[in-house]
């Protein structure tokens, strides 16, 4: 009995030592490109100058972070990002809710699968070839206005104006990412009791009460613990997106945190002014993350780490 217990304490041991050992390559990657290139954060604190190096540039404080508070767009850049974050997390959490809603009602399983790939699909593509699709769809010959025309409508310059660049991009990343999303709910409807649905169609229940007083409740647990997960991304609107879609016309109402960063950072070659945003940004969403972890701890008995 001893030594049955001495071999399944070893085996325990190997497996465990395997485990790790898969870990390891997750772990030297994460040192080498996400916290060893902390180091340069020291930027924001100095005039940094490419030939002196980051030991070698003058110090200067929190000279940086002031000056950012008088730049003349921080204020614009923030509200765009804003507007957009957070809209995209809206219309991200309500349409993959009802999208997995009317997918599980689904019964014929080829027609569900089929209907699966093609939403999925888009999640897959770079914004960089899904942008030159967005191009040829809403550009001032392309074919929606072409549609709108036949329709004795005239074009709109979706790629042009600032009332419109911004609600395309919140749709089109919608559509990019409604699909994907999707899945987690789709899981949550699956978990719920069918005994709950009979008893409820035995009361005479219509379809309509049965997801508001059956479905959507049970699911609701899943939708604030997601939905508290994106709270800390509120300052990311989606560098790709914005970046190959955006151009000097829409500027004022397209231009977000991190394109702004990229510009002044490293096309204007204000590294130190560039790495004093980022690091704002930054801090702003680490105290979100905690914030959020917080919250889902006290409401939900849940913690995220």
């Amino acid at each position: 009995m001893e030594i049955q217990h001495k071999k399944i304490k070893k085996r325990v041991t190997r497996n465990e030592l395997l485990f790790i050992a898969m870990v390891i390559p997750g772990i030297v990657f994460l040192l080498i490109f996400s916290y060893a290139p902390m180091y340069g954060l020291l930027m924001a604190f100095q005039d940094y100058i490419p030939a002196k190096g980051v030991f070698g540039s003058k110090f200067v404080g929190l000279e940086h972070f002031q000056y950012i508070l008088k730049l003349p767009d921080i204020a614009q850049v923030t509200k765009n990002t804003l507007y957009i974050a957070i809209m995209k997390m809206i219309f991200n959490t309500v349409l993959p809710i009802t999208f997995a809603i009317l997918l599980n009602e689904i019964r014929v399983l080829w027609v569900k699968k089929s209907v699966q790939t093609i939403v999925y699909l888009p999640h897959f593509l770079s914004w960089v070839v899904l942008a030159s699709v967005v191009v040829n769809l809403f550009n001032l010959d392309g074919t929606i206005n072409q549609i709108l025309n036949q329709f004795g409508l005239s074009s709109l310059n979706f790629l042009g104006s600032n009332q419109l660049f911004p609600n395309l991009l919140i749709g089109t990343d919608v559509w990019k990412e409604f699909g994907y999303s999707s899945i987690v709910y789709l899981a949550a409807i699956t978990s719920i009791d069918p005994g709950l649905y009979e008893a409820a169609t035995m009361d005479g229940a219509t379809w309509i009460r049965k997801v508001w007083h059956v479905t959507l409740p049970g699911m609701l647990p899943f939708i604030l613990l997601l939905t508290i997960l994106n709270v800390p991304n509120i300052l990311n609107a989606g560098f790709d997106q914005v970046y190959n879609l955006y151009s000097p016309i829409v500027y004022k109402s397209g231009d977000v945190l991190d394109t702004y960063i990229y510009r002044i950072g490293l096309i204007g070659r204000q590294y130190s002014l560039g790495t004093a945003v980022g690091l704002v940004k930054s801090v702003i969403g680490l105290v979100l993350i905690f914030g959020s972890n917080k919250f889902v701890e006290k409401k939900m008995n849940r913690v995220m780490f």
